[in-house]
C-alpha cells in the first residue's frame, strides 16, 4: 500500500485495527518500575485523588498504577485527542508527530513516530508514568519502551461509537477524569441522536465513493466494510461504494468506478494531500461520472472520520449535512 499521502498514512496508522499487527501478540503485564515525576510545571484543573488504577488493555496486558497518571506521553492523535477533550491535557508531556488538535497539543514535546522512529531518548528524558500506545503502534515499539522500564497501555481500535466511548471511558479511569468523561459522553450521545432523528426523513439513499489516496488515480484507494467511514455514511443515510469491496481498506479500480457511477465523491485526501475537485475532473474517464458531472466531488476533513475519538461526532455531522443539506436549513 503506498504511504505518499500523509492522510492516508495516519488513517491507516492510527484510525484503523489491521488486526496483522495485533494477531498472536501478547504483551506481559506491566507494573511501573520507578516512582513517577513530580507533575508538569501546569497544574492539571481537576483534583486527582491518588488511588491506584488497574486496567486491561486491548492486548490483554494488566497495567497497574498507583495513582492516575500525571506525566503522559501519546503516541497517536487520536489518544491526543482523547486526552485533551476529557480534561487531561494538562498531563500530557509528550505527544507523536501528527498530533496537531487540539490546537494546545502541538504546544507539547514532539517524540517523533509516523513516518520515523519514536525519539526514545526524548521519551524517557519527560520522565512518565504512561505511554499511551495506538492498536497500531509496532510491537518492536511498544516492547523497547517496556524495556526502557516505562508503563505502556495499548488503546484498542474501536469500530463503532460505542467502543469509542467505552475507550473515552478507559483513558477516563487512567487519567482521573471519569466524570469530565461521563459529561463529554453525555453530550456526544446527545448530537448523534440529533443526526439519527433528521436522517429518519431520508427517503433515498446516495451511493458515495469515499477517497483515501490517489497516487495511483487509476487504482484509488477507499474505505472498504468494517471501517468508521463506513459506518458514518451509513449513518449518515448514504452508500458507501467501498461497503461490497473484498477489505477494509482496498484498491477500486476506474473501470468499477465508472460501473457504479457514484453521485458523491468525498475526498479525504484533500485533507493532506491536497486533492482538488478541478484535479478529479481532469482524471482520465472520471468526467464521465454523475459526481463529476453535476459538481457533488466535496473535500472532507479526513481528520473527522479516520481518527477514533470525539472528533468522530463532527464527521458524522459533517457528513450529513454534505450529503443532505436540506434536512439542515
Amino acid at each position: 500500500m503506498p504511504y505518499k499521502n500523509k492522510s492516508l498514512f495516519i488513517f491507516l496508522g492510527f484510525g484503523v485495527a489491521i488486526l496483522l499487527l495485533a494477531s498472536g501478540c501478547a504483551v506481559a503485564a506491566v507494573q511501573p518500575t520507578h516512582t513517577p515525576a513530580p507533575a508538569p510545571t501546569s497544574a492539571p484543573t481537576a483534583t486527582i485523588a491518588p488511588q491506584s488504577v488497574m486496567v486491561t488493555d486491548s492486548m490483554s496486558s494488566t497495567v497497574i498504577l498507583q495513582s492516575p497518571a500525571m506525566r503522559i506521553v501519546s503516541l497517536a492523535p487520536s489518544n491526543t485527542e482523547i486526552l485533551f477533550a476529557i480534561g487531561a491535557g494538562n498531563q500530557v508531556v509528550g505527544r507523536d508527530m501528527f498530533s496537531d488538535y487540539p490546537a494546545e497539543a502541538k504546544n507539547v514535546t514532539d517524540i517523533g513516530g509516523g513516518f520515523g522512529e519514536l525519539n526514545t531518548e526524548t521519551i524517557v528524558s519527560l520522565k512518565p508514568d504512561l505511554v499511551l500506545a495506538a492498536a497500531l503502534t509496532p510491537l518492536e515499539q511498544i516492547k523497547a519502551l517496556q524495556k526502557l522500564g516505562l508503563t505502556v497501555f495499548v488503546l484498542g481500535n474501536p469500530t463503532d461509537l460505542d467502543g469509542m466511548y467505552e475507550n473515552l471511558r478507559t483513558v477516563a479511569n487512567l487519567t482521573g477524569h471519569q466524570s469530565e468523561a461521563k459529561k463529554l459522553i453525555d453530550g456526544l450521545k446527545v448530537r448523534v441522536a440529533v443526526v439519527k432523528e433528521k436522517m429518519a426523513a431520508v427517503k433515498e439513499r446516495p451511493l458515495v465513493f469515499y477517497e483515501l489516496d490517489s497516487t495511483d488515480p487509476n487504482n484509488p484507494w477507499t474505505a472498504g466494510p468494517g471501517t468508521f467511514i463506513d459506518t458514518l455514511l451509513s449513518m449518515a443515510s448514504a452508500r458507501n461504494v467501498g461497503s461490497t469491496l473484498s477489505s477494509a481498506w482496498v484498491q477500486i479500480s476506474v473501470e468499477k468506478l465508472l460501473t457504479e457511477d457514484p453521485e458523491y465523491i468525498l475526498l479525504g485526501d484533500a485533507t493532506l494531500g491536497g486533492v482538488t475537485p478541478d484535479q478529479v475532473a481532469a482524471r482520465a474517464g472520471w468526467k464521465t461520472l454523475s459526481a463529476v458531472k453535476n459538481n457533488k466531488v466535496l473535500p472532507l476533513d479526513d481528520n473527522l472520520v479516520s481518527r477514533p475519538g470525539p472528533r468522530l461526532v463532527d464527521g458524522l455531522e459533517a457528513l450529513a449535512i454534505l450529503l443532505h443539506p436540506e434536512l439542515f436549513k
